[in-house]
Order: structure tokens, then C-alpha cells, then sequence
């Protein structure tokens, strides 16, 4: 009891601060939002520690800077995009539905203001819709509106509406869109859930997350090379300065290990058009429960899969039709020879 009554005035003293917080800035009113900060904030600190750290122990690399002041000017730079790229892709939108709905409700009132109602479907090569170019939807007949129209075009024939229906936002999934429980939305290609950034990975901001891992990934490798090398010329020095900077080393190569292993996981997805969803829950995935592993649905070749993951737009929504079964069926020839002259994968 005694350490109890101990404790309770500084528990109230952080209970009134917090709740000062809370009233002062809104963000902090959030659970979900102030952990996101509060792991923000931590990564920020990370990569001070570590700079900090090397430019307060290495003389040699400050003498190094005077005689060559590009080398540390590019690790600078590199440090500093880094840090940039990881607060573009955390502020930035994966390509919720809603957003999509919210762009063709847009796309059909103007349509209806400028152009005359067109009786031909809306799309385009290989079965994929850009949403913000789709402007032929303006006159649809029957009860469903222009999105569910839209989606319903994306499945094959007989789908009924209610099994594509999200059973939280009450919207129309089209194919590869998934609801996030941590967002409280449904994503467009929803790939995961980033902790660390603090929001969802999908069809807009992928390509913002591999370039944000591959900086962060260079990153690591080039301040473990400085570790290094301040180790070797200054192993005899203060011990105290030895054994942080290994200490800082180790937890610095585990990080290293994971993010070259999670870039060249997502460089294999973007290759193959998958995403982190469909290639670990497969079978939980109706369209996709019955095809095979080595067979990749959605699929164009390596070369359009490139284009289409760097090129893509934040303001326009891809959606991609299911393949029908004479398309996957073709995907899962083995590759020949000549196949490969004549550059079936790209």
C-alpha cells in the first residue's frame, strides 16, 4: 500500500499532462495516432544515434570531410532523402475505395454536364480500368450505380454483388482491394499494413515504400562500412567508445539483413505483379484459391509489370479484371526455349 500511495502522485502528474496533450494537440487524442508518432519520433532518434554517434567518435571521418568533402556530402544526402522518403510515404494515400467511388462519382457528374450518355463499356487493353479516365459511364441503366457497375464488370459473369460487398464499409471490393481493420478502410491492391509508417501499402504508395526500403536499405550498408572502418584504425582506443560503437554495429547489421531481405522480397512482387496479401493468405482468396502456386494471375510481363508499378499515378485508380480461364491457362505453360527468345516473361 505504502508504494502504491508512492507512486499515485506522479501516475496523476502524467495522467494531467496527458490529458493536457490531449487537448492541445489533437493528434495525441488518438491511441492509434500516437503510437504512430511515438514510433515516427523513434526512428527519427534511431538515425540521430547512429549519425550522431559517428561524427562525435571519428575524428578521422571529419578529417576525411575537410580533404573530401563530396564523400560525406552524398552520405548527407543520402541520409537526409532518406528520412524524406519515409515521411512522403507515411503522409501519403495507398489508393483507399472510397477515394475511387469518390472519383468516378466525380467523372460521371461531369460527364453528364459535358458529354452524351454513351451505351459503350468502359475499358481498355487487357482488362484494367484507370478510374479518373474513365468518362463513358454516365448513362447506366438499372439499379446499380456507376461503381458497382464498374465492379461487377471486373468479375465474371454471375458474381453476385452481396459476395463482393465489404461487410464493415459497405462498399464494393473490386479485385485485389482488401478492408484494413488498422485504417478502417478498404485498399486498392492492399498489400500489408506498415507499422512503422503507419499506414496501409497499396496500388499508390508501393512504389514510395520500395524506393523508401532501398534508400533505407543503402543507408545501412554504407554507415556499417564507417562503423568499420572507424573500428579498425581506433580498436585500441577508449573501450567504453568501442563498445558502443559495436554494440551499434550488430543491432545495425540485423537491421541491414532485414531490410535487404524485405527488398528483394518486394523487388519478387513488383516483378510479378503480387502483393504481400495475395501471395501469404492465397487460399483464403476466392479467385485465387484454385490456381496454381508457380501461376501469377495478374501477371503482364516483367517489363509492363515494371512500367505499370512506376508510372502509376497517386491520383488514378487501376482496377484489374480477373484473368479468365483461358488466360490462366496459357500462364501456366512451362516456359521453352523459344518462349524465352522471344521474351514470353517480359
Amino acid at each position: 500500500m505504502t508504494i502504491l500511495n508512492m507512486c499515485r502522485p506522479s501516475r496523476d502528474f502524467y495522467d494531467r499532462v496527458m490529458d493536457r496533450c490531449d487537448g492541445s494537440i489533437p493528434c495525441l487524442s488518438d491511441p492509434v495516432r500516437r503510437s504512430a508518432l511515438g514510433l515516427k519520433v523513434a526512428l527519427v532518434m534511431l538515425h540521430l544515434v547512429y549519425a550522431g554517434a559517428l561524427f562525435l567518435f571519428d575524428g578521422d571521418l571529419i578529417g576525411k570531410t575537410k580533404k573530401e568533402p563530396w564523400y560525406t556530402s552524398l552520405y548527407l544526402l543520402l541520409y537526409f532523402a532518406t528520412l524524406v522518403q519515409y515521411f512522403v510515404t507515411s503522409g501519403s494515400s495507398p489508393g483507399y475505395v472510397i477515394d475511387a467511388i469518390r472519383a468516378v462519382n466525380e467523372s460521371n457528374a461531369i460527364c453528364k454536364g459535358t458529354l452524351a450518355p454513351s451505351k459503350k463499356p468502359a475499358s481498355s487493353k487487357n482488362g484494367s480500368v484507370v478510374v479518373t479516365m474513365d468518362s463513358s459511364r454516365s448513362g447506366l441503366p438499372g439499379n446499380l450505380t456507376s461503381w458497382s457497375k464498374l465492379v461487377m464488370d471486373m468479375y465474371p459473369p454471375g458474381t453476385s454483388i452481396r459476395t463482393l460487398t465489404c461487410a464493415y464499409c459497405n462498399v464494393e471490393q473490386p479485385p485485389r482491394a482488401k478492408h484494413c481493420h488498422d485504417c478502417d478502410k478498404c485498399v486498392l491492391q492492399f498489400d500489408h499494413h506498415c507499422v512503422w509508417l503507419g499506414t496501409c501499402i497499396g496500388q499508390c504508395n508501393h512504389c514510395k515504400f520500395w524506393w523508401y526500403i532501398c534508400e533505407e536499405t543503402a543507408l545501412c550498408l554504407w554507415t556499417g562500412i564507417l562503423y568499420i572502418s572507424y573500428l579498425k584504425s581506433n580498436l585500441e582506443r577508449a573501450w567504453w567508445k568501442v563498445g558502443i560503437m559495436i554494440l551499434l554495429l550488430i543491432i545495425l547489421s540485423i537491421a541491414f539483413l532485414f531490410l535487404l531481405l524485405l527488398l528483394i522480397f518486394h523487388s519478387y512482387l513488383v516483378l510479378t505483379n503480387q502483393t504481400t496479401f495475395e501471395l501469404v493468405r492465397r487460399r483464403r482468396i476466392p479467385y485465387l484459391r484454385g490456381v496454381a502456386g508457380r501461376v501469377h494471375p495478374f501477371s503482364e510481363g516483367v517489363c509492363k509489370n515494371l512500367y505499370n508499378f512506376c508510372c502509376v499515378r497517386e491520383t488514378s485508380y487501376k482496377m484489374e479484371q480477373l484473368p479468365t480461364p483461358q488466360q490462366l491457362e496459357e500462364k501456366s505453360k512451362p516456359y521453352t526455349c523459344l518462349d524465352v527468345l522471344k521474351c514470353r516473361c517480359c
